[in-house]
């Protein structure tokens, strides 16, 4: 029988390392994200339920849910942040998630919540691919940059203007919401979306 899997998207690793560790010792199958993208990214696996922190490099988790939630069906997430304050409980709530603890982290209260979530939540659902429209030359120069080529090594593999190089790559981090042509790279990578 297969264990219930959790993705736990959180940035900071020492907290990341005591959820998985407890979660495992429960019986769970834990995968980890430490960004927002990279958390989005990691739904494609449709994991039974998800633990995520509202602060996070990228995009916050607030954001995304949202995002999760315009995708498709998601699984139940449970918000484990410091920021526990009225507002954005009642965002998350808004927003469909199935329950919020607050940090400092009290263990035994975490696991009981997630056990209560995963209870009343329906037949794990799949979540659709994120909405991603990247051209066949964003892909082609993502995977290049993927690869540790400067856009002047991608201008002249591809016979193009570096100008152009860098067009693609602003259109392509814009569409990934990212800040950099390496976190383009990886995101696309972990999606799918490019050539290994």
């Amino acid at each position: 029988m297969s264990r219930t899997r959790i993705l736990c998207v959180e940035d900071d690793r020492e907290i990341a390392d005591l959820v998985a560790e407890v979660l495992i010792e429960e019986g769970f199958a834990v995968e980890r994200a430490a960004s927002g993208p990279e958390g989005l990214a990691r739904l494609r696996t449709s994991p039974d339920a998800v633990i995520c922190d509202i602060d996070l490099p990228g995009f916050g988790g607030l954001d995304l849910l949202r995002r999760a939630s315009e995708a498709g069906a998601v699984p139940p997430f449970v918000f484990l942040t410091a920021f526990g304050g009225r507002r954005n409980q009642i965002e998350a709530r808004r927003l469909g998630c199935a329950d919020f603890v607050t940090k400092p982290i009290d263990f035994e209260l975490l696991v009981a919540v997630l056990r209560n979530v995963l209870q009343r939540a329906p037949v794990r659902r799949a979540v659709r691919e994120p909405a991603v429209q990247m051209t066949e030359r964003e892909r082609e120069i993502l995977t290049l940059v993927s690869r540790g080529k400067s856009s002047i090594e991608i201008a002249q593999i591809l016979a193009i203007s570096e100008r152009t190089t860098n067009f693609h790559i602003g259109n392509a981090m814009r569409k990934l919401n990212v800040t950099s042509r390496v976190q383009a790279a990886v995101i696309a990578l972990s999606m799918g979306l490019l050539e290994k």
